[in-house]
């Protein structure tokens, strides 16, 4: 089918339920509602487990805030940065890999709390740059990890806050050469140390009655009306569409100019990123053992819209996000116990774990906008390794060691299908089936005194057979940062389908 790009530049701007009905209560303000900007910084001791031993660490968490907006206007941080100051026990690692320089990705939960309402936002990718380690004399590292991070806003009137909580930190460490040492680095899930006053900031936020002066502060004797729950509506605020239809204008002008490479609008991500969380449940067959794993269910951390591109010449709409798992603190699904039949016959039990390794992963939904219900795919890539431990073999222990798991991560690609008109299938937003097949690599480091590895090769693993392994997952719907009083908030854990 070919498509006018003149005529299809003029249809207004589709926003793909793969991230545009989720992020519909992130106003972008006007010129109008700027508020005075207050510089917000607390100082923490958290609680980390260094190979070396717990180790209590100094965090400072800085932050440039509003210092009053309006119910449902977005509250946008700038020149954040997380500085973390490690100590020379901890340091102990890197010292004996010959490590010159240690660089840090840091991650920070944010609880945003306005009266009894509360949502975590994940401040994540902020990163610092590499840092001459200390000499033999020793000495403290500061490490300082600044980046972009999620908007959020507040659907009530009253006192906000928002305080740091659990900080996890990806170290990297490198050689005098340049080249990564051996182990590269380390992954520390640190919490705050009890007895600390963990605010950054608090935020005036502003009942519609009055633009300019603060609401009363909601009290016991006359509580502030909470608004009806309600799904986000489809679209930004006038203030974002107003900067993409200008967008939309200068590709019409190209256009017109017939320069056909300006057709995508790339929408900017500090005008429609944000977070949410959600759960997700399933099954995943083992050929091989004649059976299916339960997994989950899996607390998910999602950054939505790190990428959005509409293309009114093709009518598409691609959107990419990303997810983290999230089990006490690790990048991990939680640890189910299952029994199958080995080699057909040998009742066999273990409990696995699928680790989460390298970077998020990737959701990315593909629209088709020239028909009427705008069709949509959603992939989700993620990488995992799977572990086996508490195994039993026809009821008898089998010792496989701390560290039996696959030899290499595999990859999990899981696919969902919906429309938008009316909403039907999977949907980011609302949820729904994903399905996919998995391929499981030869495993290593299985026994003690005895090498198992071929036995769980053999019985587990199927390089290149990936029907052997079919993974069905339901996720339930996000609740979204920008909308914690929303009817998806708290998440909740979906019944998973087989």
């Amino acid at each position: 089918m070919t498509v006018d790009a003149r005529a299809a530049a003029r249809r207004p701007i589709h926003w793909a339920v793969g991230g545009a009905l989720v992020v519909a209560t992130a106003l972008v303000p006007s010129a109008e509602s700027a508020a005075a900007e207050q510089t917000s910084e607390v100082a923490l001791r958290y609680a980390c487990p260094f190979p070396s031993g717990p180790e209590e660490v100094d965090v400072v968490v800085s932050a440039v805030l509003p210092t009053s907006v309006r119910t449902g206007e977005e509250v946008r941080p700038s020149q954040v940065a997380v500085e973390v100051d490690l100590e020379p026990t901890a340091l102990a690692r890197f010292a004996e890999l010959d490590a010159a320089t240690l660089s840090a990705v840091a991650r920070l939960t944010v609880r945003n709390t306005v009266g009894d309402t509360s949502a975590d936002a994940s401040w994540q990718d902020l990163t610092a740059p590499p840092v001459a380690l200390p000499g033999l004399e020793g000495g403290s590292l500061p490490l300082t990890a600044t980046g972009d991070v999620p908007t959020v806003s507040f659907g009530s009137p009253g006192r906000a806050t928002l305080a740091p909580a659990e900080l996890a930190l990806s170290l990297s460490s490198l050689t005098g050469a340049g080249e990564p040492t051996t182990p590269p680095g380390l992954d520390v899930v640190c919490e705050p140390a009890p007895g600390q006053e963990p605010e950054l900031a608090a935020i005036t936020v502003r009942g519609d009655g009055d633009p300019t002066a603060p609401a009363p502060q909601p009290s016991t004797s006359d509580p502030a009306p909470d608004p009806a729950p309600t799904r986000p509506a489809e679209g930004l605020s006038p203030g974002a569409r107003e900067k993409i239809e200008a967008l939309t204008d200068e590709r019409l002008e190209a256009l017109e100019g017939e320069d056909p490479g300006s057709c995508p609008i790339e929408i900017p991500p500090e005008w429609v990123m944000t977070t949410a969380e959600t759960y997700a449940a399933g099954y995943a067959n083992a050929a091989k053992l004649d059976g299916a794993a339960a997994l989950g269910p899996a607390f998910m951390k999602v950054v939505l819209n790190k990428r959005y591109i509409n293309d009114s010449c093709a009518s598409t709409v691609d959107v990419s996000s990303e997810v983290n798992f999230d089990y006490r603190g690790r990048r991990q699904l939680p640890p189910t116990k299952a029994t199958f039949l080995s080699y057909g016959f040998m009742p066999t039990t273990a409990t696995m774990t699928l680790e989460q390794v390298g970077p998020p992963a990737a959701i990315h939904t593909h629209t088709v906008t020239n028909t009427p219900t705008y069709p949509e795919e959603t992939t989700v890539t993620a990488q995992l390794v799977m572990r086996l431990s508490d195994v039993e073999v026809n009821g008898v222990p089998l010792d496989v060691g701390p560290d039996c798991r696959t030899e290499r991560p595999f990859e999990q690609v899981l696919r969902g299908y919906g429309q938008s008109y009316p909403p039907a299938g999977y949907l980011v937003a609302y949820g729904g089936t994903l399905t996919g097949y998995a391929h499981i690599p030869p495993f290593e480091g299985c026994g003690v005194g005895e090498d198992l590895d071929p036995i769980f090769t053999s019985a587990i693993s199927s390089p290149g057979k990936k029907a052997d392994n079919y993974t069905k997952m339901t996720q339930a719907p996000l609740c979204v940062a920008t909308n914690p009083e929303g009817p998806d908030c708290p998440p909740r854990v979906p019944d998973p389908e087989r």
